[in-house]
């Protein structure tokens, strides 16, 4: 809490890197206590839904306190640095000593969710003007104490609520009070300042169901021990435990919510690539692709946008709130990528616009910095169709599950050497299997259709990528 009221600290907080994220991982500190900063300096480096991404101070000082140690998860808008502004040095360095009151300051101004962030800047302001707001419902609170615990087994009190401030709490925090009924004005809070806790709106919750609301805390509290039992009596020697978070956990609510949300179909074709294969060959030693990456993969998203050209219609997504198809007049194409973090769906923005030149230009950044870690968050967002290449691991095809928002992902099969019939005798030819996953919402079966048959007739005959153009 020294934060509060020594005027040379400031507080900077856990920014919103992408958009709508609500926390992330702090991956590495790259400062202690004591050490001096500059603006614009990277402090830590913090692992986001899908992204590592660097942090940098806005302002110059002294590090007066780490709020979180590494691999701790944090809300977007908590403080998790302190930084004296006036250079203050030796004193500065002991204050991580007292953690628990810097991880209340966050919770502070965490009740401002509607202040935009971005990566860290305009912090200081935001602290200056929540002081004032916190002291106005510190008056009323001790006034209020005796109402309010008599509210908290959701008591009728109808005259003191209505005099009552606001209720302070996270928005992530009142959507759950409002899944459960409860209503935030009868929770007695146990945050610092009087913010409103999970917890808190869950031991509102409980007394709804229980008749003798006194007893509850007593109820409570051995329902919460009990669930972990069973986790922490697992064999270790036969089983792990591996905590969900970052790229894994959002993969997960992604997948699920594309899975039970678009209507999935998914169509297959086998056809030779061994005209495509040869071109690739040729493209490697041709000058304008001197010191570029040339692989089946670049001809197959040439393909696959052409394909899109020539049926515009399967590039669009679905607007559940407006009940419209919305028709996208440019193509990001995303490339599924593995990740030591996990996998992740970087796109290549406007790659309709692209020669192939350049497209060979931008798969190979895009994949360096996806094995590098570096992926910006900017760099996953507005996808509008995806190509997965599980060939690389061997695998004949699959059934892949939409990237959320858009309309269609193409799964790229092994190319492997297969008896073909070939000009009217059985020969070796280079064969693969593609599928088509597309949403039956907008898309249907024959235009499904129509875009894998013209994917396949390009790598059968490559020609078509400058007849078809």
């Amino acid at each position: 809490m020294t934060t509060m009221t020594d005027a040379s600290v400031r507080e900077f907080k856990m920014p919103d890197v992408g958009e709508g994220l609500t926390e992330a991982e702090i991956l590495k500190w790259y400062v202690q206590p004591g050490d001096t900063v500059t603006d614009g300096q990277v402090v830590c480096e913090v692992e986001t839904a899908k992204a590592a991404v660097e942090l940098p101070i806005p302002y110059d000082g002294v590090v007066r306190a780490l709020h979180f140690p590494e691999g701790t998860t944090v809300d977007v808008g908590t403080s998790i640095i302190a930084i004296d502004v006036t250079g203050g040095s030796a004193p500065a360095a002991e204050e991580p000593a007292a953690p628990a009151p810097a991880v209340e300051e966050p919770e502070e101004e965490a009740p401002q969710g509607r202040q935009p962030v971005l990566v860290g800047y305009g912090v200081a302001a935001s602290s200056t003007k929540r002081r004032p707001r916190k002291t106005a419902p510190a008056a009323p609170e001790p006034a209020a104490a005796a109402v309010q615990a008599e509210l908290n087994g959701h008591g009728h009190a109808p005259a003191p609520l209505e005099d009552r401030p606001r209720p302070l709490a996270k928005p992530p925090v009142r959507k759950l009070a409002k899944d459960l009924g409860v209503d935030l004005t009868t929770v007695v809070p146990t945050g610092p300042d009087g913010i409103i806790t999970r917890e808190d709106v869950h031991k509102a919750a409980t007394p709804q169901q229980a008749p003798a609301p006194a007893a509850e805390p007593q109820t409570e509290t051995p329902k919460v021990p009990q669930p972990s039992a069973p986790a922490v009596s697992y064999d270790t020697a036969r089983e792990t435990r591996i905590p969900v978070k970052g790229v894994r956990k959002a993969t997960a609510a992604a997948m699920v919510g594309s899975a039970f949300t678009a209507p999935h179909v998914t169509e297959f074709v086998t056809v030779d690539v061994t005209r495509t294969m040869k071109l690739v060959e040729e493209l490697k030693q041709d000058k304008e692709f001197a010191g570029r990456r040339v692989n089946p993969l670049l001809l197959i998203a040439k393909a696959l946008l052409l394909a899109i050209r020539r049926n515009p219609e399967i590039n669009a997504s679905w607007d559940e709130a407006a009940q419209e198809i919305v028709v996208k007049h440019y193509v990001n194409l995303g490339i599924a990528a593995a990740t030591p973090r996990g996998l992740i769906v970087p796109n290549i923005k406007d790659a309709h616009a692209k020669t192939l030149p350049e497209l060979a230009d931008s798969l190979s950044d895009l994949v360096a910095t996806a094995r590098e870690g570096k992926t910006s968050p900017a760099a996953m967002q507005g996808g509008t169709v995806t190509i997965t290449n599980v060939g690389v691991f061997g695998v004949d095809t699959g059934t892949p599950i939409l990237n959320p928002g858009e309309s269609a992902i193409l799964a790229v099969g092994a190319i492997k050497l297969q008896p073909w019939v070939h000009k009217g005798k059985v020969k070796p030819r280079q064969v693969t299997t593609l599928a088509l996953s597309f949403d039956h919402r907008l898309v249907d079966g024959e235009l499904g259709s129509k875009v894998l048959a013209d994917v396949a007739a390009v790598l059968e005959q490559p020609k078509r990528l400058m007849t078809w153009a």
